[in-house]
């Protein structure tokens, strides 16, 4: 998807969240991983518990509910981490990291690599499907290693929650093998590095992380995978379709990621849904400018959906991670 019209604001936040804002039970931090040699910096939010009294935050078109930089609260935490769709937002998950946040769970989120609101030079290159695992497996390092509350997380207690290209990401991350096949589009015209190990057979396995003991899927970008993708997955999954799907991702091939899963997965289909229709209801401002994010049908509603979405997804997670 393409969302140029976050690019201010995620400037905004990843600047320092510099604005003062509030929420009920929410902390909220700016998160930068530094760079590791050819890795880039990643940079994005971080959601947690906290206890101090709410103030409210607009940046861009979004009113964020959160206690800037207030201290965590709580102790052996269980951490999710977040991966977005093409060309999206650490932000474009905000409503369900919030509402993970003020169930005890700490969320943390970043905009991957040349493939985010602000830079999608590399949306359209394979490289970004090798380095979106990895991406998230430096931030599940930077999170229970270096990250000022560390102390407070509990290590065995790790999800992941992903869209569309995140949803990819996290099918890889717990086990999935997807398939690069030497007739790519991609790769048509190409003499990169990738493609070239692509055509020849030599691209290794990607980024796995045993960590992440459930997920939590989206509408996911499948079509990397075939059935034998899946042998090396073995974590609970909830997993969720649009009924008319979108950008990609069609009901079909979301139904047969489930059948093709060891485990049998919490499985949902959101009737009348759109692909786009797992992001956050859209505030007045961006839906003037990005209809393809932001309309539904007409006897759909994305905020009545969003309050069901995020309260099976934090009963999921409960059960999953306790």
């Amino acid at each position: 998807m393409t969302w140029a019209m976050l690019r201010n604001t995620v400037a905004a936040i990843a600047l320092g969240l510099l604005l003062p804002m509030t929420a009920s039970a929410v902390g909220i931090q700016g998160l930068t991983v530094p760079a590791d040699g050819s890795s880039p910096a990643l940079s994005g939010a971080v959601w947690y518990p906290c206890a101090m009294a709410p103030t409210e935050l607009q940046v861009g078109p979004f009113t964020l509910s959160a206690s800037k930089d207030c201290p965590v609260m709580g102790a052996k935490l269980p951490l999710i981490v977040m991966s977005h769709g093409r060309t999206g937002s650490f932000l474009g998950h905000r409503d369900t990291a919030q509402a993970l946040a003020d169930a005890g769970f700490v969320v943390a989120a970043i905009a991957h690599p040349g493939d985010n609101a602000q830079d999608s030079s590399r949306s359209d290159d394979l490289s970004v499907f090798l380095e979106r695992p990895a991406d998230i497996k430096r931030l599940v390092d930077y999170m229970l290693g270096s990250w000022r509350y560390a102390s407070a997380l509990d290590p065995d207690r790790i999800g992941f929650f992903g869209f569309s290209r995140g949803g990819y990401t996290g099918l890889v991350l717990v086990g999935a093998n997807p398939r690069f096949d030497p007739s790519l589009g991609m790769c048509t015209g190409r003499s990169s590095t990738i493609c070239e190990e692509v055509r020849q057979g030599r691209l290794g396995p990607l980024m796995h992380d045993r960590r992440i003991k459930a997920a939590v899927i989206a509408d996911p970008l499948s079509i990397f995978f075939s059935k034998s993708s899946f042998e090396g997955v073995e974590v609970p999954i909830q997993l969720w379709r649009s009924e008319h799907g979108g950008d990609g991702v069609t009901p079909e091939s979301v139904a047969a990621v489930a059948g093709e899963l060891p485990v049998k997965p919490d499985f949902h289909t959101v009737s009348k849904a759109q692909h786009f229709s797992f992001l956050p209801p859209c505030p007045a401002e961006l839906a003037q400018t990005a209809r393809e994010l932001c309309t539904d049908a007409p006897d759909f509603d994305r905020a009545a959906f969003h309050k069901e979405f995020n309260a099976q997804v934090v009963d999921f997670f409960r059960r999953a991670l306790r």
